[in-house]
């Protein structure tokens, strides 16, 4: 072979061997550059928390107790058996007052719509409450209930078509356009049924219209096109004699862990095993609830009753092995569950009951009213693992009144009736509202404001 053309070969092969080791770097460096940790640039996303500016509060109250079947010849009619006595005040005055016409009473009657008007950027603060002391031929007992905002969705819990009771559904809607208010049944038959609520009123229907033949009715309402402020009004009469009455507010939702203050079981002598009940509800799915019942002022277990829940069937259980005195229950649940509890004074004529409803929690200042009654306290639960110190002042002046709510305890504070009270506490607490006397019973939950406004993210 020449020495021109070895040169040649050489020069070939070396150039063969180059490009091998090239493409070997290349594909190693690949390799690792796949394998090795890329730089990265990351963008946390643009944010703020913002206060929405608050708007008037607005209130929507009960307005007259009705009564239904006093004219035989139309046994549906309902008239206005009672005037309620209104207790309201704001922290920017006496609130504004406009009548919502309760359009189906024979004889007329009207709900109020109260306005705190907001100052600056501060919400007002608003209690109001009203109360009724009924003494007639048909009707008997105390009844009171806080005048709420209005809401899409809430639920009636301590209904019942029982012989000898009437229950009235009463709708109102504040609004300027008609509401479409569906009433969905839970209970041994289920139904539903659709009302028109017209704009700036209120109508009633009885609980029996949709829940014949239903053991123990629990009623959703949901609203369309305007919200309503949703109530049941019942009354009680054993043989000829009336004997209780009551007003019973929404609950919003169903919720995990309720707590009900101000539960009171009673003496009886004879069959007790209807003085004090609780009704539980578990919409949706099935649950396992413990109903935890505390004497107040003491965190010790009086009772405690494990109840399995079937989804959307409600469940009666007697306290009747409760010592007369008066009580906290705590319920915890495996899914959120409505609740309430009934109470009565006795089994005879001229007695009382009232429904007991959970208490929200609340931990900002709020205002709340006292209407007219009969020995009225305020019931404070402490759920946490430290003390509250709540003060009580009345708004209009006078001395604040302090008291200290043990960590896992109750407290009961005395107050007085016709007035307003600014609640303010060091910690989060429970608390409702309590009337007791020979015949007269009323029990409601202390609501947090309604003209709260929380903080929301924006992200621009």
């Amino acid at each position: 072979m020449s020495t021109n053309r070895a040169f040649r070969v050489a020069a070939t092969g070396a150039r063969v061997l180059t490009g091998a080791v090239v493409a070997a770097a290349c594909v190693i460096g690949a390799v690792v550059a796949v394998t090795a940790p890329w730089p990265t640039v990351t963008h946390e996303p643009a944010q703020a928390d913002v206060t929405p500016l608050p708007g008037d509060t607005v209130l929507v109250c009960n307005g007259d107790f009705r009564a239904i079947g006093r004219n035989p010849s139309k046994s549906l009619e309902m008239v206005s058996a009672a005037e309620p006595r209104l207790t309201a005040q704001g922290s920017s005055g006496r609130p504004e007052s406009s009548p919502l016409p309760a359009k189906d009473l024979a004889d007329g009657g009207t709900a109020l719509r109260l306005v705190g008007a907001v100052e600056g950027r501060e919400a007002p603060l608003l209690g109001a409450t009203e109360s009724f002391s009924l003494a007639e031929d048909d009707l008997f007992g105390l009844a009171a209930a806080p005048c709420r905002p209005a809401g899409l969705e809430s639920w009636l819990v301590g209904g019942t078509v029982a012989t000898g009771t009437e229950d009235l559904i009463v709708l109102t809607n504040p609004g300027v356009v008609p509401s479409t208010v569906t009433l969905g049944l839970y209970g041994s038959v289920r139904a539903s049924s659709t009302v028109i609520v017209p704009a700036e009123s209120q109508i009633a229907l009885p609980l029996t219209s949709i829940a014949v033949g239903s053991d123990y009715p629990v009623v959703k309402v949901t609203a369309t096109g305007s919200p309503v402020r949703a109530a049941l009004q019942s009354s009680l009469t054993r043989t000829l004699d009336p004997a209780g009455a009551d007003l019973q507010d929404a609950v919003a939702a169903p919720q995990r862990n309720p707590v009900l203050p101000g539960i009171q079981v009673f003496e009886n002598e004879g069959d007790n095993s209807d003085m004090a009940v609780v009704r539980l509800l578990s919409p949706d799915v099935d649950a396992e609830a413990v109903v935890t019942l505390s004497k107040l002022g003491s965190s010790a277990t009086a009772a405690e009753l494990e109840v399995p829940l079937t989804a959307d069937v409600p469940t009666e259980l007697s306290l009747s092995t409760l010592a007369p005195g008066e009580y906290t229950a705590r319920i915890e649940s495996s899914a959120p569950v409505l609740a309430a509890v009934r109470q009565q004074d006795g089994a005879g004529p001229q007695t009382d009951f009232a429904w007991v409803l959970p208490a929200p929690e609340v931990e900002d200042d709020v205002y709340v009213s006292i209407p007219a009654g009969p020995s009225p306290e305020v019931v404070l639960v402490n759920s946490e693992d430290s003390d509250s110190t709540v003060q009580l002042t009345p708004v209009d002046g006078g001395e604040p009144i302090e008291v200290t709510v043990p960590a896992e305890s109750s407290a009961t504070v005395p107050v007085t009736e016709r007035t307003v009270y600014s609640l303010s506490t060091s910690g989060p607490v429970h608390a409702s509202v309590a009337m007791t006397a020979t015949g007269a019973l009323a029990v409601w939950p202390v609501w947090p404001s309604a003209g709260a406004q929380q903080s929301i993210t924006v992200y621009p």
